[in-house]
């Protein structure tokens, strides 16, 4: 008996130090985030932030279906778009205020999700993704067309400024913090899943999913519910944006490039986890903002070139390649290659 119980508290004290120091870490990293507009970052860094937050969340919410259940939506721009004229339409048209807006997005954006998944989450691989893709081309031009409502391309405006504002325009500092919650909402939601039967039944379905049906688990509900919540927080994201822009046009709204954008930062940071999305949201935004500037011709072209060399060196994204770097104790970039991709 004496064994028994001693294996366990030896277990707890050896892991009680790590996990005391990345709670440390975290809550420091949160502090600085915190205090940063007010004693760090410029009004211009903080919309660069903003914009990182942002994609946080995007690249989270696609990590919910395309990582954990292995199904990669092209879609999600239409969440986004959705989410920003859902906000755009009720704070223009009803006159209600942005706080109440927002929960509403986030309903369509689980509506449309479950509309949208119950059909096409029957397919599987590249059929799945394009006909996501297709939908969200299919939402664009709906919302072109819907000019009484949505003012077509000529786009619309939210009521953010002067005496007809519903909600006040925060500025630069207020929608830092606005997107800094949702991201950290985004992130506490996937570590959730992470740990839960839904995180572990979504894992099982990437792997295999007819093993999976055969082991009892309900794929399509868990499958569906992943969608759902991947429409709710790029909705919210969505929503945010369209807030934060003012007025908004379809095309930008339903830009393939969101959903793109998205999936290549989840797959570089590493897809099926917490921190691998944020890392690479994180890193490809100020990569991108650092061509941007120091290289305006050619930016858009450099920004490719090192996501397709980060992609064939790091197919299965940064934290597993740092995972089994520190397994092994040396960095095999050649040997990633032919586990991989040879």
């Amino acid at each position: 008996m004496a064994t028994a119980s001693t294996a366990p508290a030896t277990r707890t004290a050896a892991i009680g130090p790590r996990t005391l120091a990345l709670a440390v870490l975290a809550l420091g990293g949160l502090a600085l985030l915190v205090l940063a507009p007010q004693y760090l970052l410029l009004s211009s860094e903080q919309r660069t932030m903003a914009g990182v937050f942002m994609f946080v969340v995007l690249a989270q919410g696609w990590n919910l279906i395309g990582g954990f259940a292995g199904y990669p939506s092209f879609g999600n721009a239409a969440f986004f778009g959705l989410g920003g004229y859902t906000t755009a339409i009720l704070m223009s048209k009803s006159g209600i205020g942005f706080w109440l807006a927002l929960p509403a997005a986030a309903a369509v954006g689980v509506l449309f999700a479950l509309l949208m998944g119950i059909p096409t989450l029957r397919l599987r691989g590249h059929y799945f993704a394009i006909a996501t893709l297709g939908v969200a081309e299919g939402m664009r031009e709906v919302v072109i067309n819907l000019e009484g409502l949505t003012g077509g391309n000529s786009g619309i405006t939210v009521p953010a400024v002067g005496a007809k504002a519903v909600t006040s325009y925060p500025g630069n500092t207020g929608f830092y913090y606005y997107f800094l919650g949702l991201a950290l909402a985004a992130i506490g939601i996937v570590w959730l899943v992470a740990r839960s039967r839904f995180g572990y039944g979504l894992r099982a379905i990437a792997q295999d999913e007819e093993a999976a049906g055969a082991a009892g688990i309900n794929t399509t509900r868990l499958k569906v519910a992943a969608f759902a919540l991947c429409g709710l927080l790029t909705a919210m994201a969505g929503a945010m944006y369209a807030f934060q822009q003012v007025t908004i046009y379809p095309p930008r709204m339903f830009d393939i490039d969101i959903t793109v954008l998205a999936v290549v930062m989840a797959v570089i940071g590493g897809t099926g986890t917490v921190i691998g999305p944020v890392i690479g949201a994180v890193a490809l935004q100020f990569l991108s903002e650092w061509l941007r500037t120091h290289y305006t011709d050619v930016h858009t072209f450099i920004f490719g070139a090192i996501i397709v060399v980060a992609v064939v060196f790091l197919p299965m994204g940064v934290v597993s390649f740092a995972r089994e770097s520190w397994a092994q104790r040396r960095l095999a970039l050649l040997d990633t290659v032919k586990a991989y991709r040879l």
